[in-house]
């Protein structure tokens, strides 16, 4: 009994700390947020419905039940619309993956949630591991601006990147030309499209876990504090590894604490 005392009594500061500060993260009273659309690792778009779910939409809620506002959760096409809707005040928070190319314009959170990257390859190639990728004449695709392409922009040595518009008509085009004999992006989304693609495989190891953030407006540090302290209040309760669990997701998992703000390499 004691126990379930001292958890309530945590929860409602937690929840009066929340309210407190709902000037600051949403100060018109509606708690908007904006996610990568395209990206089922942080949400979709229920097709029965019309709303969000997944992780970023079960976040979102839970932050504004905690701060008693309504919610708006809007799907954008990129990683910059994500950052833009938030620096030019047209959204709260955002929902994007860490890059040291996106600092700047908005305040990222700590890293609530890692993301697997892998790559897509036709059945036939002799590239079995994300080991074989660097290498002088394979080329590798990936989609302009995704956490992977930029990270591959970054280290390859040898292999050549070639960034597409990040269709899967686009893609297919690429290596139907011979342009690509790999593509890069998260375990989920070549999970999906391979399922679509009779000919291609998804290699079975990663080359790297992509950090999820919420980002704020740049300089608005209190409601930085906030979402910060929140992540940590979710992953300690349980509730963030629900939410991953529910969604059915695969290659996503819960960030250990103190993995870092950011944190990529």
């Amino acid at each position: 009994m004691r126990t379930f005392v001292l958890l309530s009594a945590g929860c409602v500061l937690m929840t009066a700390g929340l309210s407190a500060q709902g000037n600051q993260i949403a100060p018109g009273g509606t708690l908007r947020a904006v996610y990568l659309a395209g990206n089922a690792a942080q949400a979709v778009r229920d097709p029965a419905t019309g709303e969000a779910r997944g992780v970023a939409a079960d976040l979102t809620r839970e932050i504004g039940r905690r701060l008693g506002v309504p919610v708006s959760i809007t799907p954008s096409p990129s990683p910059q619309t994500v950052i833009d809707a938030v620096s030019k005040d047209e959204a709260d928070i955002g929902f994007v993956a860490y890059a040291p190319s996106r600092t700047g314009s908005v305040e990222f959170s700590q890293t609530y949630m890692l993301v697997r990257q892998t790559f897509l390859v036709p059945e036939r190639s002799e590239l079995r591991s994300v080991t074989d990728m660097d290498r002088k004449g394979v080329r590798i695709g990936g989609t302009k601006g995704d956490s992977i392409t930029l990270f591959l922009g970054r280290s390859l040595k040898q292999a050549t990147l070639v960034e597409t518009d990040g269709t899967p008509a686009d893609m297919k085009r690429k290596f139907d030309a011979g342009a690509i004999d790999a593509f890069g992006a998260n375990r989920q989304r070549l999970s999906t499209l391979v399922k679509e693609l009779p000919g291609y495989r998804v290699l079975s190891d990663n080359i790297l876990d992509v950090p999820q953030t919420i980002v704020v407006q740049k300089g608005k540090l209190d409601a930085l504090k906030t979402v910060n302290d929140f992540i940590d209040d979710v992953r300690r309760s349980g509730m963030l590894k629900t939410s991953i669990e529910k969604s059915g997701v695969t290659g996503i998992d819960a960030a250990p604490a103190g993995f870092g703000y950011g944190k990529v390499e």
